[in-house]
């Protein structure tokens, strides 16, 4: 879109016996400034978006652990009446699904319906905490192809302006050339928006495993805790 004008100002037709001009190549960063001004903001949301995706993923891999194991530790501890040692086991294990049990055993001698209750809240917590900032991605996935369409059209405009000021007298190729430099915005916004979809519905997924894993843990705890009124 830069070279556009230039290259439309050119695009007169000359006497000559020169043939067609040789092929050059370009490198991808010769590429992208074809594409103007629109490809920095562009730019700015592929950046983010695989940071958002690395530091997503970084947390969701801290928040891992085994529910199953979790749940048959602290089920040792208040079977033994160490509730003591339950809640220092959590402390140790700092991970989304122990401060979860944390919280209830703290609330342990209340009725069971407030242990219910600080368990959900502490569960709605930490599902919050795991999901923050992954609207960005989504954002990210439908904006960025949006800026790269604006781009295109602002290109295209800035075309026929010059083949109106030549009032037509415009060489074909020249014309393509300019063409195809402001639909480079369109095509590396549709880029990152694919790949800002793809980190979203990835990192989505696995959110929700965790999450699935905390409510399945939260309810074998609170069974865990009416065991001895039914036997």
């Amino acid at each position: 879109m830069l070279s556009l004008s230039i290259a439309l100002l050119q695009a007169m037709p000359t006497p000559g016996p020169e043939g067609p001009p040789a092929e050059e190549s370009m490198t991808l960063f010769e590429t992208i400034l074809q594409g103007g001004w629109v490809m920095i903001p562009i730019g700015i949301l592929s950046v983010l978006a695989i940071y958002l995706f690395i530091e997503r993923m970084i947390t969701i891999r801290k928040a891992a652990a085994d529910p199953e194991s979790v749940t048959a530790r602290v089920r040792d501890y208040v079977q033994s009446g160490d509730i003591r040692g339950a809640i220092s086991f959590c402390t140790q294990h700092d991970r989304p699904i122990t401060r979860i049990l944390k919280r209830g055993l703290e609330r342990l001698g209340r009725p069971i319906s407030e242990i219910k209750d600080a368990v959900e809240a502490e569960g709605k917590n930490e599902a919050f905490k795991l999901e923050k900032r992954t609207d960005y991605l989504a954002s990210i996935a439908g904006i960025a192809p949006l800026i790269g369409f604006f781009g295109t059209v602002l290109g295209m405009i800035s075309a026929f302006q010059e083949i109106q000021r030549f009032q037509g007298n415009v060489n074909a190729s020249v014309l393509a050339g300019g063409i195809w430099e402001a639909l480079l915005t369109t095509a590396f916004g549709l880029a990152v928006g694919i790949l800002a979809l793809f980190f979203y519905n990835y990192v989505l997924s696995r959110i929700k495993r965790q999450v699935n894993d905390m409510e399945r843990t939260a309810t074998d705890f609170i069974d865990l805790l009416q065991e001895p009124a039914t036997k």
